[in-house]
């Protein structure tokens, strides 16, 4: 094992202690406290709790519950997404639940709305933590990852659609009250999931420069998609000039327009936004 995998295991490793103690802390704070049902496999869990202590009187391990529910999807993402990924994946469920069961149960207002959007941007950050590392809650992430892969386009918000039904029979079963505070909670942690992780987001650099051939080399080595070459004049100096065209993914620009900048200091580059790519596109498989 290389130095450079020993290094990335360890951060995988530290974003899921990360995101499942942050995961937990939301569970017996925000979410406890406003009687909230996140999103996912976890919201779920939560709802089948509820719903046998309410109506059973049984009190039911939130562990038991949701080790259960994420089989199917974790055999499912060891098949399609990725191996090391799922591993990890599951971990962080398992300690998840741990840290639910041994954490205490505390309120820290009473405030709704404030419980709702900090309760929401907590749970964002705490997944999207994990998803920086290359892991995930599980449930629901493992088919985000899966729809991702097929459409190369971030899946959270189709999720955030999905969840729209499990609130519907908990706004049946809880009051719609607490299903209408869930969908604003939904709403913030899709959004800051949306923001931190940037693996299917994808930009546009144009690069123009006098040394092409060093360039493109860099691009096609550290990136390994191709790159597309324009002839031309530059007006200012009435010189020659290489314009250079690709499509690259956002969490590899910054490193790519570095290196570009230390190859040629004289370039010109200019990145946008992309929003669609239709065509071959090459994506880092995820472990």
């Amino acid at each position: 094992m290389s130095i450079q995998t020993k290094y990335k295991d360890l951060v995988t490793i530290g974003c899921v202690i990360i995101g499942s103690l942050l995961c937990a802390v939301n569970i017996n704070t925000f979410i406890s406290a406003g009687g909230l049902f996140p999103g996912g496999f976890t919201g779920l869990t939560v709802l089948i709790q509820r719903s046998f202590e309410k109506y059973a009187g049984i009190s039911v391990s939130y562990s038991l519950v949701n080790f259960t529910l994420n089989a199917i999807p974790a055999y499912i993402g060891y098949k399609t997404v990725g191996k090391k990924f799922t591993f990890y994946s599951c971990v962080m469920i398992i300690l998840t639940g741990v840290f639910v069961e041994i954490l205490p149960t505390t309120n820290i207002t009473e405030d709704i709305l404030l419980i709702t959007i900090f309760g929401g941007i907590l749970q964002g950050v705490a997944l999207g933590i994990a998803l920086r590392g290359n892991a995930s809650s599980g449930g629901t992430d493992f088919i985000a990852m899966w729809i991702s892969q097929k459409t190369h386009q971030p899946a959270w918000n189709y999720i955030l659609g999905m969840n729209a039904v499990m609130l519907i029979v908990a706004g049946y079963l809880f009051g719609w009250d607490k299903a209408l505070y869930s969908i604003i909670f939904q709403f913030c942690s899709t959004q800051i999931i949306n923001t931190v992780h940037k693996r299917y987001k994808k930009m546009t650099v144009f690069i123009v420069t006098s040394d092409p051939d060093i360039v493109i080399e860099e691009i096609q080595n550290t990136t390994h998609h191709g790159v597309t070459r324009f002839e031309g004049i530059g007006t200012y100096y009435g010189q020659p000039r290489t314009m250079l065209y690709t499509v690259v993914d956002s969490m590899e620009v910054k490193g790519l327009v570095n290196r570009i900048r230390e190859i040629d200091r004289t370039s010109f580059v200019n990145v946008t936004k992309t929003e669609y790519v239709e065509g071959k596109f090459y994506q880092t498989p995820i472990e």
